[in-house]
């Protein structure tokens, strides 16, 4: 059959993505074809568009990672989806469950692999999820990399609970999300932005303490100040080299900072001693196993936690929701839909 699909084809920016028609062949053994009904966006997309993730992709390549759809077929071997399923896309393809290795590590949706901004695609069945049923296509959609990354710092590996005060760097998706699963735990919660207003929608979402990093620059000093001298216990540092130091002396003693972002660059010279001090467990974050998906996903329909979605766009505006994505006015997820 025939997809209609955005797909970088030429130079490294969005202006060189185009509108393609693909043909996406039937169903093999092992493998489901979807109709894909939302996609959410990461900052990954946009690094990927313009050539700062992945400088050799192979191209022509669909990006996008994040996506929910419709089961339309099934082929042979397939056993727990069916033709009417709603599912939702694992960002590893084939990291279902433990840790990462090299070989799961391959397969990533919109990265090494075709992505999900496209009308149809094929995945194998490990890599869908059936969406619980008291979430919609687009919550679902906004699920794999953002709300598992988060789930992974701070459930899988974070085991964080009511002792615990997580510091949470920006409004973006993962950011506002970690919030959520934070409170969820019963942490304690400490935002930053450089907008009043995202931290006025923050404190509403249930966050303890606010910073404005930009009328606060040494923010890390106000962390302290809020925990009583003590720090956080986990960081959610999503800035990456230019707010990393800050992190750091943001921290407790024995705390985790887990490193998920890099949207301020990646190289940056590091004080080993704000390590070694202070006996931090710093950890790279890249965002996790379809099992992760799924507890993410159950927990959030059995607590009734809604995923927050900033902006809808019809797929016909794709590009649109790239340029409001790196506009970074967002506070959570831009989505797209299929009509």
């Amino acid at each position: 059959m025939q997809a209609q699909a955005i797909r970088l084809s030429g130079d490294f920016s969005l202006d060189a993505l185009t509108l393609d028609t693909v043909e996406v062949p039937a169903p093999g053994p092992g493998e489901v074809l979807v109709r894909m009904h939302a996609v959410s966006l990461n900052q990954r997309d946009l690094m990927l568009v313009t050539g700062t993730y992945i400088p050799d992709v192979q191209r022509p390549r669909i990006p996008c990672s994040d996506g929910a759809g419709q089961v339309l077929e099934v082929g042979e071997g397939v056993t727990h989806l069916q033709p009417g399923d709603r599912v939702v896309t694992s960002f590893y393809q084939h990291w279902v469950h433990g840790l990462l290795e090299h070989a799961t590590s391959r397969g990533t949706l919109g990265g090494d692999l075709d992505g999900t901004l496209t009308t149809h695609a094929l995945f194998p069945q490990h890599g869908l999820l059936r969406i619980p049923d008291r979430l919609s296509y687009e919550e679902a959609s906004t699920l794999p990399c953002a709300a598992v990354t988060a789930w992974h710092a701070l459930v899988s590996t974070g085991t964080v609970g009511t002792s615990d005060t997580v510091l949470v760097l920006g409004t973006g998706g993962v950011s506002v999300v970690g919030l959520q699963i934070a409170k969820l735990q019963g942490a304690r919660v400490i935002v930053t932005s450089s907008s009043d207003e995202k931290l006025a929608r923050a404190s509403r979402m249930g966050a303890d303490a606010t910073i404005n990093y930009k009328t606060t620059p040494a923010w890390d000093k106000q962390v302290r100040e809020l925990t009583s001298k003590q720090g956080a216990t986990h960081v959610l540092e999503t800035g990456g080299a230019g707010t990393l130091p800050l992190s750091l002396r943001s921290a407790a003693y024995n705390a985790q900072v887990s490193i998920i972002g890099l949207i301020s660059g990646a190289e940056q010279a590091i004080d080993i001693r704000q390590i070694l001090g202070r006996n931090l467990r710093v950890q790279g974050i890249t965002v996790g196993s379809r099992d992760m998906l799924q507890q993410v996903a159950e927990t959030f329909a059995k607590e009734g936690v809604r995923p927050v979605i900033d902006q809808v766009f019809p797929f016909a505006h794709a590009v649109e929701a790239l340029r409001s994505l790196q506009a970074a006015n967002h506070f959570g997820k831009i989505v797209i839909t299929f009509a």
